[in-house]
């Protein structure tokens, strides 16, 4: 994505931040917001990732406690050409994923025991592609302090509506008084939601080509966001629903979408997002057939192969023997030893 749009983006979110202090205070409080905005920037830019983290109660994986998820992830991570991110997984039933880190080199990614148990491992292999994908465009950095500095103008909001409504109004420093004070709470969660859509949507459609190419089928994401996206709506995710702010960060809306969330969603359309990557697919698998000088291409482009013969999990990729008859396939979970 274009850095200097990106720039903009953000000094939108730091102006809106602005303007609430300006509203609730004056000139004074402008300032005053201004400046614990460009503190919190930096204070995000160093600690938002961790703070993220210990929000969602995520717990730090490794080859001992997760071993086929921290191959896959790896593995995938080696095909994306990236240092090994860190691994977590977070106790909670609703399907969704996010990357988060200020670069490639303190990067991390976390996944939801619910999506573990509703996707097969070629579909969580999608997913976390998807999510270094985040982390090779370096969207990480971005989507975190965003969601930072959101949640403190809806903080900040919340205040102003108080104030407007306990006296407000006899604040001499305030330019609009307490009915200026609750509008401003009602607008600048919806400013600050306005500047994560533009943010979010053409990041994800990025992240899903690349993470497809990354692990090798489009095909795999696809199938993937289609599950995601009957699951997000079937389990809400409360953790999200009490701080909405970060509902960006992660690969499908974890927002129950009632109300305001329906109108300004975070994220492009799920079925558009599974049409590009069909589209995709559909390209890869024609490029590989088409011939070249009068004999089949000798070898099948990037997006529509396995990134590596061994495949994401460390195995051979070609399908699994079919279970003997009176016995039950049991299929070990990626983040079980």
């Amino acid at each position: 994505m274009n850095y200097v749009r990106t720039g903009l983006l953000l000094a939108g979110l730091t102006a809106l931040f602005g303007a609430v202090g300006m509203i609730i205070g004056g000139q004074q409080g402008m300032i005053i917001a201004l400046l614990f905005a460009a503190a919190m920037n930096v204070f995000a830019y160093w600690n938002s990732d961790a703070m993220l983290l210990r929000m969602r109660s995520a717990r730090q994986v490794d080859d001992k406690t997760a071993p086929e998820l921290v191959a896959m992830v790896r593995e995938l991570a080696r095909n994306a050409d990236l240092p090994m991110p860190k691994v977590y997984v977070i106790e909670n039933p609703q399907p969704n994923a996010f990357a988060t880190g200020r670069n490639p080199e303190n990067a991390a990614v976390a996944a939801t025991t619910g999506l573990l148990k509703l996707l097969d491992r070629n579909e969580i292999a999608g997913v976390m592609a998807h999510e270094l994908a985040h982390v090779k465009n370096r969207d990480t950095l971005t989507m975190t302090i965003t969601a930072t500095i959101a949640g403190a103008i809806s903080a900040l909001a919340n205040f102003a509506m108080f104030a407007g409504m306990f006296g407000g109004n006899r604040d001499n420093n305030n330019p609009l008084g307490g009915i200026g004070m609750i509008l401003i709470a009602i607008l600048a969660p919806l400013g600050a939601m306005i500047v994560q859509m533009a943010i979010s949507r053409t990041r994800e459609y990025e992240a899903d080509k690349i993470g497809a190419e990354i692990c090798g089928h489009p095909m795999w994401l696809a199938s993937a966001l289609n599950k995601l996206d009957k699951g997000v709506h079937a389990v809400p995710n409360m953790d999200a629903e009490r701080n909405p702010a970060t509902a960006h960060m992660y690969i499908a809306n974890p927002l129950s979408g009632k109300g305001v969330d329906s109108l300004f969603s975070t994220h492009p359309n799920m079925a558009n997002r599974i049409a590009r990557l069909q589209a995709l697919a559909g390209s890869s698998q024609s490029s590989a057939q088409s011939p070249v000088h009068g004999h089949q291409a000798a070898q099948t482009p990037r997006t529509a192969r396995p990134a590596s013969s061994r495949g994401p999990w460390g195995r051979k990729s070609a399908k699994p023997a079919a279970p003997k008859r009176g016995t039950s396939r049991q299929r070990k979970r990626p983040w079980e030893s």
